[in-house]
């Protein structure tokens, strides 16, 4: 590379990323093969419009690359596409969700999602963000043990009449009731979006219910536990895709991104292989494994433990903060991001920390390894010397195979 600076500071981040832990829970290694087709000439072309119908010519390749696309991923979740469709063209999960609300919910209309503080995402309707700006936002919690109450939800959703009802979280531990979800939705007369963005790899791998007999439109990131590049896609009831479609392109965006496009096709083709429903079922093992050893070192969870991929650790037994603890870890090679606990009074010093294991179980790591990183955890939050040598050598063990060679 002729850019040496920008040349140091890719091999700096790549080296970064092999001698470290990464227990982000939206974060994942993809193969050698999907970095292989973000970086081929098919970023070159621009596809405005849908397979068929785009606003530039050339665009033969990209069609069946977007058609193929589209077949894996009804095909990976078990869809029927006389049912269902599914736009693969959204950027990232945060204008999938904007595009579904823009699609189905009228201006000043109402959406109800779950509060950030107790696990929800911006986009399910915070006011911070755009959602909780253009639509009236009414929003759910939980309980006192952390847990989603359906009947408080129940009762909130007969109060305020929402035209959506949002499933789905960015750090809620336990499974998701999407049946009660659905059920709530239609007692209100309103659509029922499930945001699978953190469980999608285990949904399609039947790790985790799946929403689909219970929702209207599903949305997802592809790049979490599905192990994908950075992108989105939206499933849809046939009979709400044209609006969906319209909302995406021309509505939000331009011209789709094809390296991604097909990179997600890739994405698809690997999960739908035997051994990804091994890895899947692998994180939730890893992850309870990790939850288990992290109590018998004294520490608390919310919710007592976790059904999935991640896991909300309680850091005030230690008397820190979250943020304090997320340094800490950092400063010995451990990426694990600060977080609000269901009780936490202020989003700026939060008490907890998110732990994930998708990432750590893509390196080939299990049960066995999971109790050395709570050991690892423990000791960098009490200040144990040689943390971080630790770190380094259990990443040795476990290279990111897909890591370029620097």
């Amino acid at each position: 590379m002729k850019d040496k600076k920008l040349e140091r500071f890719i091999k700096a981040e790549i080296k970064r990323q092999g001698e470290t832990l990464d227990l982000i829970a939206s974060e994942n290694l993809v193969s050698a093969e999907i970095l292989k087709v973000l970086g081929s000439p098919l970023t070159n072309k621009y596809s405005e419009g849908y397979p068929g119908k785009r606003y530039y010519p050339g665009n033969f390749y990209y069609d069946e690359i977007e058609k193929l696309a589209q077949e894996r991923a009804l095909k990976l979740f078990g869809l029927s596409p006389k049912q269902w469709q599914v736009n693969v063209q959204p950027y990232s999960g945060s204008p999938a969700n904007f595009a579904v609300y823009a699609a189905l919910v009228p201006q000043g209309g109402k959406i109800m999602g779950m509060k950030l503080a107790s696990g929800g995402h911006l986009t399910h309707g915070h006011p911070v963000s755009a959602t909780g700006k253009f639509w009236q936002s009414f929003q759910y919690g939980v309980d006192s043990q952390g847990m989603i109450n359906y009947e408080e939800v129940k009762k909130l959703a007969k109060k305020f009449k929402p035209n959506i009802i949002v499933s789905g979280f960015t750090a809620y531990p336990r499974k998701v009731n999407f049946k009660k979800f659905g059920e709530i939705a239609k007692s209100v007369g309103a659509y029922h979006l499930a945001d699978i963005s953190h469980i999608a790899g285990l949904v399609a791998s039947k790790v985790h219910p799946s929403p689909f007999p219970w929702a209207d439109v599903v949305t997802t990131t592809v790049h979490k536990t599905l192990r994908g590049p950075r992108g989105a896609i939206i499933f849809s009831r046939k009979e709400l895709s044209s609006l969906v479609d319209r909302a995406v392109f021309p509505g939000l965006q331009g011209g789709p991104h094809n390296h991604v496009t097909a990179a997600m096709a890739l994405a698809f083709f690997e999960a739908s292989q035997p051994e990804f429903k091994k890895y899947a079922s692998q994180i939730v093992k890893n992850a309870r494994a990790l939850a288990e050893a992290l109590k018998k070192l004294g520490f608390k969870l919310s919710t007592g433990g976790t059904d999935n991929h991640l896991i909300l650790l309680d850091v005030r037994g230690l008397r820190l903060d979250g943020m304090t603890a997320e340094k800490k870890l950092e400063k010995v090679g451990i990426i694990a991001n600060r977080n609000s606990l269901p009780d936490d009074t202020s989003p700026f010093k939060p008490s907890g920390i998110r732990l994930g294991t998708p990432a750590l179980t893509t390196r080939g790591m299990k049960e066995k390894e999971m109790k050395e990183v709570a050991s690892l955890i423990f000791g960098a939050l009490t200040n144990e010397v040689n943390i971080k040598t630790r770190v380094k050598k259990l990443c040795q063990r476990f290279p990111a195979k897909s890591l370029p060679k620097i």
